[in-house]
């Protein structure tokens, strides 16, 4: 098999459980994309699999970049610890001296004291899933068994602060985590976490992609939801999905108290990638950047779909038995999936001030029309235009002092009053 590298890099993302997971989040977008794979009520990454893609993606990656893979699911602790052990071995056998990094996003409930200490040794960054206090987290987030989440999370938490294991939290924002933004960041915050990230929650009613894989729409506790009780067609989304405006105040109110007292402590990855795209600077996430299509996912038998948000029988590339990254990434298919996410912006996103704030989000989310009635528009635009119009002063500011090589908490000592109003 050829394995010509990707010349200006990529990323993968493992699925080594599939959608497999020990909780039953009411919003999760991937819990059905078991549908895919109803040969086997069990989703596991073999051991030839995982030797492909560890061989191949390392291949694959320029010798100049740094590898990082990044475990992800369903709930990648369900393999169990061997399993990385021996994804760490052939990271060794088949790196030959690369700078390989390893991240794992996780809920943590099976995250102990041995999984703790082979992060530890290993340097793993873990993204721990924790949407806030107890009544805002298990709102949403129960076990398969329907029982709440928030303690057992809260233990891992403990555990990875008390190993010294580098992390971050993942919080989704939900209906109701958006009405509290500051109980929400204040929580994390109280609780010591210096890095952190907030990432909507948008479901819509199944599509036509949806349908044909037997998708079903589901509520609070798996519960299918009838006909009757699905979003209207004027809303589209469910009831548990962030409201644009909502998002919007959210992350600005968030930004207001960040900004007043905690920059250079707190790490707030949207506040970052805000900043990084008004320098003009790589590290913004793929929503954010005008073109997409360099992150792909792996899942658990070696299919390789374009993205994390489009596991479809119609964006899948390939399959590491027969084919390489490097051809999967080039294909007509995935170049148009990425080039389409500027390309079919509507006007509305071509003309707008804040376009290069958001360049439009990602494409999974724009089901809505423009002001002029062109299909394409982000869910989320108006919450979007809220927050990045809202910091555009102090992102100005921000960026004078890191340019000057200050440090960015040098800002907390600027008695300066910005205008809200965009020229």
């Amino acid at each position: 098999m050829n394995h010509t590298h990707v010349d200006d890099g990529f990323h993968a993302m493992a699925k080594p459980s599939g959608s497999d997971c020990n909780l039953d989040c009411s919003y999760c977008f991937y819990l059905e994309k078991a549908a895919l794979y109803r040969d086997s009520n069990r989703h596991r990454m073999n051991d030839d699999v995982l030797e492909a893609y560890v061989r191949d993606y390392i291949a694959a990656t320029p010798p100049d970049h740094e590898v990082v893979f990044t475990w992800q699911g369903g709930e990648p602790s369900l393999l169990g610890l061997a399993f990385y052990q021996r994804a760490i071995a052939l990271q060794q056998r088949y790196g030959e001296g690369r700078r390989i990094a390893n991240s794992f996003q996780t809920n943590g409930l099976l995250i102990d004291e041995a999984w703790c200490d082979f992060f530890k040794q290993h340097d793993f960054l873990i993204g721990l899933s924790l949407d806030g206090p107890a009544h805002l987290h298990d709102a949403y987030r129960l076990t398969v068994g329907g029982q709440p989440s928030h303690a057992l999370v809260m233990r891992a938490l403990d555990r990875l602060k008390a190993w010294g294991v580098r992390y971050n939290v993942l919080a989704c924002v939900n209906h109701r985590s958006s009405q509290a933004p500051l109980e929400v960041y204040r929580f994390l915050r109280e609780h010591g976490v210096e890095y952190m990230q907030f990432i909507p929650v948008v479901e819509r009613a199944p599509g036509e992609q949806e349908r044909e894989i037997g998708l079903t729409l589901r509520g609070p506790g798996g519960k299918v939801l009838s006909a009757a009780a699905r979003p209207q067609a004027d809303t589209s989304v469910t009831d548990w999905s962030v409201r644009p405006e909502h998002y919007g105040t959210f992350l600005s109110t968030i930004f207001d108290e960040w900004i007043e007292r905690d920059v250079g402590k707190i790490h707030v990855m949207n506040f970052e990638w805000a900043l990084a795209n008004f320098m003009g600077r790589p590290g913004a996430s793929c929503h954010h950047q005008p073109t997409c299509g360099k992150a792909v996912v792996v899942e658990h038998n070696g299919d390789v779909y374009a993205c994390d948000h489009y596991v479809y029988r119609d964006y899948r590339l390939g399959n590491l038995a027969q084919n390489d990254f490097a051809s999967m990434l080039d294909s007509p298919l995935q170049q148009r999936f990425g080039q389409d996410k500027f390309e079919a912006l509507p006007q509305q996103c071509l003309r707008c001030n804040m376009l290069k704030g958001c360049w439009g989000g990602c494409p999974k989310h724009r089901f809505t029309r423009s002001t002029q009635g062109e299909p394409g528009l982000n869910y989320l635009c108006q919450g979007y235009y809220h927050f990045f119009s809202h910091c555009v002063p102090w992102l100005k500011a921000l960026a004078q002092i890191v340019e000057s090589g200050r440090p960015a908490s040098d800002i907390l000592q600027m008695n300066v009053t910005f205008s809200r109003a965009v020229e």
